[in-house]
């Protein structure tokens, strides 16, 4: 991991110098709320693909509109995750984490009740998006500050990485089981329901901080950054309607991001404090991290879309069927994950990523051998299994690159941007993928969706390759 200077007011860098941590019934206590906030978060990020024709029928709507319902709810969580992180250590850790999941509570209820898309988009894509956006930072904040020694924090990125893998594989299958057994309606008031129980959960957590209420928040570059990121992800949804129209979107979203970045810069040349500091691109061990960050999200959720998609809408299978058909990608991640500390231990954070890049290409490369050799559903399982596989082995090493490369006193920024960029690999990756699917969703776009994944992979493998070498993590920290 790359080190990082003290910073300016005296405080420096979490590290394995800090003493052992907490013990083991206070870091239960301490991760029980953290890692179930970041599955309901992730579930509510894949669940919905299983129900594309239940709610497409129930809604009149179509497979697109589904669609356009799931990727905003994945772009406003990428688009206002970097603000919700400056507004975490403005307001508090803990205030922002309960602040929003009662959002979260509110938007899933609100989407259980909806008579048409636009409500559902409501409560689902937009207060599920901005909920999501307020109490995810604190997670990673509150992780990195409250475990400060090397081996608890690589264990609780772990337990946090593995419930967000977890969720995001396991949506399909519980929302499926839900949605067969009740309705998809059911599957919102069980995520309303997860929610209530983390804020219970929450009341023992403690902020190591105190809010810093003095801290300027930069309204113009947090609409400038948010506009950037919707137009950009527009312009991709727009690609399968009108060619000129992505073009545009596309190019306008560039330079309203060029624009955020003119304005992040002169604030700082002012004196004022940005939305971002721009000394978070300066560590390239944290942009390689960034990046592997992205694809693997992108990956995760495009794939996750895509074959869900395909299994429903061209082999005509249930909600169910489609669910427990996606249980093998489950099954892979919760190998990965839940063995992430010890993975720790033996290798190198750079080869975590690297194999497991390698892992979720082979088994996007299995997908693609079966696709149009057997009807079968269940020969898209051993595909899935690796794909968990390979996601699972190089999430929490991602994270917790990018997390320890910086100071504390810039994790809320750090925090907002990691979690920014993943969620951003996600709406990308479903809007992606789903768009070159839903314009065809017969086996030669699912093929080609599946190969762009692969690509997308292999870039995140070129950039892995780029971290710098790091011993495993030791199973004692060194004085």
């Amino acid at each position: 991991m790359a080190s990082t200077p003290e910073a300016a007011d005296g405080r420096r860098p979490p590290g394995p110098e800090d003493g052992p941590g907490p013990d083991r019934g206070t870091q239960r206590r301490i991760l029980a709320p953290l890692a179930l906030a970041q599955f309901v978060c992730s579930f509510a990020g894949s669940n919905m693909n299983v129900m594309i024709k239940d709610i497409s029928k129930d809604l009149n709507t179509s497979v697109q509109g589904v669609q356009t319902a799931i990727t905003i709810f994945l772009l406003v969580m990428a688009a206002l995750m970097i603000p919700g992180g400056i507004l975490a250590d403005r307001y508090g850790r803990k205030r922002c984490l309960v602040i929003g999941l009662s959002i979260y509570g509110v938007g899933a209820l609100l989407s259980a009740a909806a008579p048409g898309l636009g409500v559902l988009i409501l409560g689902n894509s937009i207060l599920e998006g901005i909920g999501t956006a307020l109490l995810i930072p604190p997670v990673y904040i509150l992780t990195t500050l409250l475990f400060t020694e090397m081996t608890s924090r690589a264990k609780a990125f772990g337990t946090i990485m593995a419930f967000a893998g977890i969720g995001a594989a396991m949506g399909p299958l519980l929302g499926g089981l839900i949605t067969s057994a009740i309705s998809w309606r059911a599957a919102f008031v069980f995520q309303a329901v997860v929610v209530a129980a983390i804020i219970l959960l929450s009341r023992g957590l403690r902020d190591p901080l105190p809010p810093d209420h003095e801290r300027e928040f930069d309204t113009v570059g947090a609409i400038l950054s948010a506009t950037g990121l919707v137009l950009v992800v527009s312009g991709i949804l727009a690609a399968d309607d009108n060619v000129w129209l992505m073009g545009g979107l596309l190019l306008v979203g560039a330079l309203v991001l060029v624009a955020f970045f003119r304005w992040v810069r002169k604030r700082e040349r002012a004196g004022a404090q940005p939305l971002l500091p721009t000394e978070l691109f300066h560590n390239r061990t944290s942009n390689l991290g960034l990046i592997t960050q992205h694809a693997q999200w992108l990956m995760l959720m495009g794939v996750s879309f895509v074959a869900a998609a395909y299994l429903q809408v061209v082999r005509g299978y249930s909600a169910i069927d489609t669910g427990v058909i996606f249980t093998a990608s489950t099954v892979g991640l919760l190998i990965s994950s839940l063995g992430a500390e010890r993975f720790a231990k033996r290798r190198e954070q750079r080869t975590l990523i690297m194999v497991g890049f390698i892992v979720t290409v082979c088994g996007i490369g299995v997908l693609l051998a079966v696709a149009h050799d057997s009807p079968k559903a269940w020969a898209s399982t051993p595909g899935l299994f690796l794909i968990g596989l390979g996601v699972g082995l190089m999430l929490t090493p991602s994270v917790n690159v990018v997390q320890s490369s910086f100071p504390e006193d810039l994790q809320g920024e750090i925090s907002g941007l990691s979690r920014s960029v993943s969620n951003l690999g996600s709406s990308v990756g479903t809007a992606l993928a789903g768009t070159i699917l839903v314009a065809d969703p017969a086996v030669g776009p699912y093929a080609v969706a599946l190969v762009v994944l692969a690509v997308i992979g292999l870039g995140g493998l070129w950039a892995a390759t780029l971290l710098p070498r790091t011993p495993p993590t030791p199973d004692h920290p060194s004085s």
